[in-house]
């Protein structure tokens, strides 16, 4: 099988991740990448990935400080950009102009301007562009998009996605609560925005606000799931942090279709936590569970409820692509722990970056699609601050930024793009 050189650019906690993904596609015998180089710039991040990848794929990568020194030397002809979200223009950029493929984590950029940047950068240079993005790939999702275009649901009216509930805790990393970083707000409400696409289609309205809801965050010492990086950086985790980014987001969306989507993402309150995702159609409902739990989707009717191969079925017969059934098994339902199933989920994205470079397609999320994700809930903050609705449109051709005004600012020396 032919194989992409990739430099992964940013050797984090999401560093680890990606490299489990790398190692997924290897067990199962179906790469089509190879992890030629790693780049930080912190030597001891850039070695323990490196040993991480060996131990994963069987080949130690180059270790580079800086994407200069990994352009020049480094052989890649695709970068692997999963810095934290505030580093992707800058990051970014220079793999763009140099004319290397680069799949960037979500959010794409943290301002539509920025994302705007990066768009044209590709195209300019003729360089492939994609954002990572592993909601949509759960064969959970890719049941529950089946469905919805088998018509099952008749027209459909109302879709709800609510996650609500947790305490005041530090959500990771502390830059995930600085607005000029990429607050949770953002960085969590871009995998609902992009589901809400993917079930969907276009956005057309937003009417909403982001806000903070814990104020002030303190010092989480575990996590549901523990990668090395976290545990090696958990004493510099301060103890406390003033929140200035949004960790909670309220919207209600009209999609271009006609759909009215409602989203409710609050990670604030002990007690319940509330996950509800459904959409409701005049012929039907159709029950969505939480990403990642391996639980199918069902779909309630007049005449029962369906789920699983029946539910696969009944939506004409729907298969999941080879990829994904290698990883995780032929039905649409699964039972694996979180560090294998997001391995997985991260291997089918990596390898759906890569067949698009060897084949030169449009990979399944590109620039656009994932700038579109990055607006829609920048428009929910835009709704905010004006008090109305506002177009997407308007957000993404940039008449309407105010949110995301000041941010840009500080990216001045990286844009072209006129506000």
């Amino acid at each position: 099988m032919a194989r992409v050189p990739i430099c992964m650019v940013g050797c984090g906690g999401m560093g680890s991740r990606h490299v489990s993904g790398y190692g997924a596609l290897e067990r199962v015998g179906l790469s089509n990448v190879d992890l030629v180089a790693v780049c930080d710039v912190r030597a001891d991040n850039a070695q323990r990935v490196a040993a991480e990848a060996e131990a994963a794929t069987g080949r130690r990568p180059l270790v580079f400080g800086s994407v200069e020194e990994a352009l020049r030397d480094s052989g890649a002809a695709a970068y692997d950009v999963v810095t934290d979200a505030s580093s992707h223009l800058p990051v970014v950029a220079p793999i763009l102009d140099a004319g290397k493929h680069v799949l960037c984590e979500k959010p794409l950029a943290l301002t539509v301007r920025s994302g705007r940047e990066l768009v044209n950068r590709a195209a300019a240079s003729g360089a492939l562009l994609a954002t990572a993005e592993n909601y949509r790939r759960d064969p959970t999702n890719r049941l529950a998009k089946a469905v919805i275009d088998s018509g099952l649901l008749g027209e459909i009216f109302l879709m709800r996605q609510v996650l609500v509930g947790g305490n005041d805790r530090i959500l990771i990393t502390p830059w995930r609560h600085l607005k000029d970083k990429g607050a949770i707000g953002l960085d969590m409400g871009v995998h609902f925005t992009d589901l809400f696409q993917y079930y969907l289609g276009p956005f057309e309205s937003a009417y909403g606000h982001g806000f903070i809801a814990e104020p002030i965050r303190y010092r989480q010492e575990q996590l549901e799931f523990e990668s090395a990086a976290y545990v090696q950086r958990l004493a510099e985790i301060p103890d406390e942090i003033v929140a200035t980014g949004e960790d909670s987001v309220t919207v209600t969306y009209r999609m271009a279709s006609g759909v009215t989507v409602q989203l409710a993402y609050i990670p604030s309150g002990p007690g319940w936590l509330y996950q509800e995702r459904v959409l409701h159609g005049r012929a039907g409902s159709l029950q969505i569970f939480r990403d990642r739990t391996g639980q199918a989707p069902v779909l309630h009717t007049a005449a029962g409820s369906l789920t699983g191969p029946e539910l696969a079925e009944a939506a004409g017969g729907v298969s999941l692509d080879p990829v994904t059934e290698a990883l995780f098994g032929g039905d649409f339902s699964y039972d694996l722990d979180f560090a294998t199933t997001d391995a997985n989920l991260l291997a089918i994205e990596i390898h759906d970056f890569a067949a698009a470079v060897l084949d030169g397609r449009r990979p399944e999320i590109d620039g656009t699609l994932g700038l579109s994700a990055v607006a829609a809930v920048l428009a929910a903050y835009e709704s905010g601050l004006v008090g109305q609705a506002v177009r997407i449109e308007d957000v993404l051709s940039g008449s309407l930024s105010g949110y995301q005004d000041e941010i840009d600012a500080g990216l001045t020396q990286y844009l072209t793009v006129s506000a």
